[in-house]
């Protein structure tokens, strides 16, 4: 958390100048600057308009267990529609979704909390726009198979494995150091997805290629071996979730262009919208820990233009 013993005493419930209330104006409208939404990320993306963003990245809480409040969305779509529950793939979902969750129940509460959730990512997810779940290995798989009913297993476009090598390591199976982000797109047909705007990598074998090819790199494939963030580095924000900016910025460059908006709303230290940031692209991140929009407000108090926070 970051130390505010330095700032100007004011009231617990003071509202600072450069924060809006979202009774006041919009936590979100297609000509606002990037936004900082502090609040409970449904009651926000509920009331965001359909199909606009070009991008979501997802960052939930791993399931580790504990309860998560349980939510269910209010906006229900036509039957056929691409928004309710049965709007998706209908009876062969909730029939998928029953087996899943009477196998496995700690399944069950952390599906329940995020369901609602994606159900809303993927109705304001543009025609062209891509998803990306980021999830512990745990859940990756329960979760593909829910994520291919629910999205269509046509709109799958890939699984991540982000590996790295850093921490302790287990001596009686094989250490666990590695995510997985699963990437569904709105569009099968109609999706943006650009690779030559992709940093490209070094060979792991660059004499099996020629000398121009090494010279040039690789494209990454869909194993990424990335380092966490360095408890040293320049990255350090002190959020204890958070993620490199070298992963985002894969994904950023990939499924956006300049000027597209990119959300997250499980923002945590807030490394998509700095990244978006950098790279030209609009963002809103939502988060409803209080220590998370302290990090981001340390983080993007320089950020040119200004970034807007929002109070909900």
């Amino acid at each position: 958390m970051l130390d505010d013993s330095t700032a100007d005493a004011a009231p617990a419930d003071a509202v600072r100048a450069d924060v809006f209330r979202a009774d006041a104006v919009p936590a979100w409208h297609p000509d606002a600057p990037s936004t900082v939404v502090h609040a409970d990320n449904l009651d926000i993306v509920a009331a965001l308009p359909d199909a606009s963003f070009t991008l979501i990245y997802l960052d939930p809480p791993f399931n580790t267990g504990r309860s998560q409040a349980r939510r269910s969305t209010t906006s229900v779509r036509s039957a056929g529609g691409a928004g309710s529950v049965t709007g998706f793939k209908g009876r062969s979902y909730e029939r998928i979704k029953g087996d899943l969750l009477r196998y496995d129940d700690r399944f069950d509460d952390y599906w329940s909390f995020l369901e609602p959730r994606l159900i809303e990512a993927w109705r304001i997810l543009a025609d062209h726009g891509t998803l990306y779940l980021h999830l512990d290995y745990r859940e990756a798989h329960y979760a593909k198979v829910l994520l291919d009913a629910l999205f269509g297993r046509e709109s799958f476009l890939n699984e991540i494995v982000w590996a790295y090598d850093y921490g302790a390591k287990a001596k009686n199976k094989w250490p666990t150091k590695h995510d997985t982000i699963l990437v569904y797109v709105k569009n099968p047909a109609g999706y943006f997805f650009d690779s030559s705007a992709v940093d490209r990598e070094p060979y792991m074998a660059p004499g099996l290629v020629t000398a121009e090819k090494a010279e040039l790199g690789k494209l990454p494939t869909d194993v990424w071996w990335h380092t966490i963030v360095s408890p040293t580095g320049r990255e350090k924000t002190g959020y204890p979730t958070q993620k490199p900016e070298g992963i985002l910025r894969r994904i950023v460059q990939a499924s956006s262009r300049e000027g597209d908006w990119v959300l997250d709303f499980f923002a945590g230290s807030g490394t998509t919208g700095a990244v978006a940031s950098a790279l030209g692209r609009r963002f809103l991140l939502v988060d409803s820990n209080p220590d998370a929009i302290g990090v981001m407000r340390a983080r993007f108090a320089a950020a040119e233009p200004a970034v807007r926070f929002v109070e909900a």
